[in-house]
This record gives structure tokens, sequence and C-alpha cells, in this order.
């Protein structure tokens, strides 16, 4: 199992995990991005031709937003390009045949099965001026995958229900194609404090957005994916704000899958929180080492993933497991071959965590087989334990 528990719902498109991860890959590879139209319709077309012989991209029209896959080979100046994935059944697909048009673009026809025939015509995409006041999230976007940019830049929030949680007021927002939602704090933190956890939570629900739209692309060979969130507050506190954003997806590989990247950043300065941030059983100084997918190498901080990888393995895992052992010995014991064994140390090397007003909860990471052995609610850190090895943060914690 990776780090974290991971949402891969790009596995079947890139084996990729966020847009992050997506938009790196394509970046070193340095896919053309075009503009243009089918017709009458505007697109806007990816096309990796690294390998003449396996050219591969997506595109998706303007109006609809939804990714649809190419596949093809390119010679000389001309590209043969077949839309959707291959679904095995050898089923005629649409077809793209377009001829370079000494301008950087491509012209030509697309044709369905049917024989009904556009006309296409591409030229390299033009990006809008960035705004001088552009969040981070959008920054790096627009430079790593201009495709995703021009994707998600042409799309919009709503505003939905407004609540109020452990005295924070929130307001929900919801992109209405893919219906991924989530919050802004409106009441409760200090402006400027409130303006930078905005921005990252802003910036997660675009990043699900995205996910989204890979998941959909990579189930397209089988119809319609699923891609399903529960997100939920577990702590808001002057010092902490930790939410659960629990995902069921289907996204074309064998099985329907799950898991929970919960939201953990320090409510004083907007930072991401590993878990090493707030409890450390090792020696000397904490490391830092953020283990979310499309974390960038200066996230990472100082240790590379063979350090991390062994702290958790030798040091973590063990001591959770002997922890876990005295705190909820029933849970701790397995009594046939079929339950659940939480006293595997393995399965402690990179859980999912959360605040709660308890303590810390840390959910086990299983080999497929037993996912069903997920998601226990008992798993709870007391901060009594937590504040006797504290991590590389100074994190005012709830009393208890």
């Amino acid at each position: 199992m990776t780090p974290g528990i991971r949402i891969a719902v790009t596995a079947a498109v890139l084996s990729t995990g966020t847009w992050l991860g997506l938009a790196r890959a394509q970046a070193q590879e340095q896919p053309g991005v075009y503009q243009g139209t089918v017709g009458t319709a505007a697109v806007v077309v990816e096309l990796d031709m690294a390998d003449p012989s396996q050219v591969s991209g997506r595109y998706f029209y303007l109006k609809h937003h939804r990714d649809l896959a190419l596949e093809g080979s390119l010679e000389g100046e001309q590209l043969e390009l077949n839309e959707g994935l291959e679904n095995f059944d050898e089923a005629p697909r649409p077809t793209l045949s377009l001829h370079a048009d000494g301008a950087q673009g491509w012209s030509g026809q697309w044709q369905d099965p049917k024989g009904k025939r556009l006309t296409v015509t591409l030229k390299p995409a033009q990006l809008p001026p960035e705004q001088a006041d552009a969040a981070p999230f959008w920054h790096d976007l627009r430079s790593a995958s201009p495709y995703e940019y021009l994707r998600l830049s042409g799309l919009s929030l709503v505003d939905g229900k407004t609540e109020d949680s452990m005295g924070y007021r929130l307001q929900w927002q919801q992109e209405p194609d893919s219906k991924i939602s989530l919050f802004q704090v409106s009441k409760g933190y200090p402006a400027a404090q409130q303006a930078l956890l905005d921005r990252e939570l802003q910036a997660r629900l675009w990043t699900e957005v995205s996910a989204y739209h890979a998941c959909m692309l990579g189930a397209s060979r089988m119809g319609e994916g699923e891609f399903e969130q529960t997100v939920t507050p577990e702590l808001l506190t002057p010092s902490i704000l930790s939410v659960s954003v629990f995902t069921s997806y289907n996204c074309g590989g064998a099985h329907p899958d799950f898991g929970d990247a919960p939201i953990n950043l320090d409510a004083r300065t907007g930072h991401y929180l590993s878990l090493e941030d707030v409890l450390w059983i090792g020696e000397g100084k904490p490391l830092h080492y953020d283990d979310r997918d499309g974390a960038t190498p200066t996230d990472r901080s100082d240790v590379d993933f063979e350090t991390f990888s062994h702290y958790r393995e030798q040091v973590l895992a063990p001591w959770l497991v002997a922890q876990f052992k005295q705190l909820y010995p029933q849970q701790m014991t397995k009594t046939t071959d079929d339950d659940c064994d939480y006293s595997d140390p393995d399965i402690w090397r990179f859980p999912s965590w959360h605040f709660t007003p308890q303590g810390i909860y840390l959910g086990p990471s299983f080999a497929r087989v037993m996912r069903a052995c997920e998601g226990s609610d008992w798993s709870v850190l007391p901060y009594s334990v937590i504040r006797q090895h504290p991590g590389g943060v100074a994190l005012p914690l709830p009393a208890t």
C-alpha cells in the first residue's frame, strides 16, 4: 500500500492519484494542448505524441467538460486517432483523421461508425492572462497542465447550505457537473487566517473535481463510472481544521473501491499537517514528509521516502500496535482466520488519520481482499498519549 489511504481514481488512466500527479506526468512528457472545433462545437484537445506509433490523448467539448479518450498513431504529418478507450469487443469507434496544417495545428475530419462527418480544426491552445491575485493552485495548474486548467477555469461553483459546526459557520459549495462539494469557513476565524484556510479548501475541492473527471475517463471503457464523496468536518478549533473526505469510486478497474483522504490543516497558518507534525515516536528532531498524492519535493521537506518509510515500518507501526493492545484489547485480538487482524503492524504503516475531539483517529490500511476491515470506529489515540510524544509542530491540542 502506498503512503496514506490512496484514492487512486486515475489508476485505469495513467496510474496517478490526483490532478497534480497527472499534471506533473504530463508536464514532463510535454503533450500538445489545442483548442478548436469539431463541427461547430468548441473543444480542447491534449495529445501525447512522444511515441508516434502510440499516440494517446483526450479531449472535451466546452459545453460538457467530460473527457473522451484518443489513441492512434502519427505517420509523417498524418494523425489517425480512434475516439474512446478500446472495450475489447472490437466494436467500431469514431475516428479522427487529421493532417498538420503548417502552423503547429491540425485539420481534418471526425467520423462516427454510421458515416457522419464533421470538420475538425485545431490550433495551439492560448491560455487567458493569469490574474495577479491568482491562488497558488491556479498558478501551479496553469503551468503544469494547461488542459486541466482550461477545463476547470470554465467551471463554476454554486453555494449550498450554510451550517454551524463546533462554533464555526460553514458555507458549502458544489461544482454542479461532478456534484463535488466542500465548504468554506464564513465565520469563526480571524479574516487573514480564514482566507488561508479557504484557499486550501477550495484548492482541494477543485482537485477532487479533476479526480472525478479522470475517474469518468477511466471508466468510459465499461460505461459510466461512479465517484461519490462524503465530506465530514471532524474537528474545528482555533489551531486545527480536520475534515474526512471519504470517496467510493468505480473508475473502470476490476472492482469498485473506497478510501478516506482527510484534510488536516494547521488553522493558524493554513499549512497541511503530516502525522509526524503531531505525533513523534522516533529519536531526535521529528521528520516531516508530506505523503499526500501530488505533494511536491518542497512539500515533502527534509527526508526522502526511504527514510520516512523506514520510520513508519520500524518505529511507528509497532508502537501503535502496542498502544492499541493496551487501549483496545478486545478489538486487537484476532479470534478466527476470517477475522480482521488489527495486531499486524503492516496495516498501521501508512494509516489515514484525522483529528477528533477525543484524540487522533487512525484508519488501518488492508490489502484489497480484506478491505472490509477498514473503517474501524474505535482506533483513536487519546490526546493524553499524544501529548507525551509531541510532533514537529507546536500545536495546541483539545483538552480531554
